[in-house]
């Protein structure tokens, strides 16, 4: 038994357009699926140059070729997919897409590393990306999002990998990694996406408050000029490889993680 539908009308709806559920969208969109993605009305993304809910708030936003479009209602869907761009829309809960499009596909890419209401009926294959989840009960499978062994792969029963709280391991630094605020107020970065800084080197401010690198190399992600941020949120990331051109491309993680998605749709749909 093949597909019941052909590649080209399986309907995938993705809930959150951050780091990861960009890179499955751009994955499964590279594949040909019709794809359309979720977010809240103000997202915290950091590694904004490769995440779709940028789209949010500058109306598009293209990842390595492929554009994502702000569209503010679902009757638009069907003339961003004739463009073959990736539809978005403000819809927090997801239910009045996930109604308007009844999808083949529910990918959960949150990462809120707990379900936020995402049920095993909301499609006929429900994917959760990582801890929160447990296959079988609230979605149909889980997909492995820890750093490891095992990242992307596709779980039938269970759980994946508990948060551990810390970040991947690059160069030899985890949390070193990280740009915290210790101060809650309004962010102001001083650098930009791509540049080179030093140990030491004030990234941004939080009113009055810096925001200082711990290591050397290039920042690869930063929170949006004048976000309200609080105290021990993370708004960055200093890549100490030091190449200006991981910055814009799709990380290795979120690669793995949609090709973890790929398999689960075709381990449902292509027998």
């Amino acid at each position: 038994m093949g597909f019941k539908k052909s590649v080209d009308e399986l309907v995938i709806l993705i809930r959150g357009a951050g780091e990861m559920a960009s890179g499955v969208a751009h994955r499964l969109r590279q594949s040909h699926f019709k794809i359309c993605m979720t977010e809240i009305p103000h997202p915290l993304a950091v590694r904004r140059e490769v995440t779709f809910s940028e789209a949010i708030y500058e109306g598009e936003k293209e990842v390595e070729g492929i554009r994502a479009t702000l569209i503010s209602r679902t009757e638009e869907i069907e003339s961003v997919w004739k463009k073959r761009n990736i539809p978005i829309l403000i819809d927090p809960d997801g239910k009045k897409t996930r109604s308007f499009l009844k999808p083949d596909v529910l990918v959960d890419g949150i990462m809120a590393k707990k379900n936020l209401g995402t049920q095993i009926n909301d499609a006929p294959l429900v994917i959760g990306l990582g801890p929160g989840f447990s296959a079988g009960k609230d979605v149909h499978i889980v997909i492995e999002t820890h750093r490891g062994h095992h990242l992307g792969k596709m779980i039938l029963s269970g759980s994946a990998e508990p948060d551990t709280g810390i970040p991947g391991e690059i160069s030899g630094y985890t949390m070193e990694r990280l740009l915290r605020t210790m101060k809650r107020g309004i962010f102001h970065p001083q650098k930009s996406i791509g540049e080179r800084v030093n140990k030491g080197s004030v990234i941004a401010v939080v009113d009055d408050f810096p925001v200082m690198a711990k290591i050397s190399g290039v920042v690869r992600g930063l929170l949006r000029e004048g976000m309200e941020v609080k105290k021990g949120m993370k708004v960055g990331d200093i890549d100490p490889r030091g190449k200006r051109e991981h910055c814009f491309t799709i990380a290795d993680k979120a690669r793995a993680i949609g090709g973890g998605v790929l398999e689960a749709i075709l381990y449902k749909f292509n027998q």
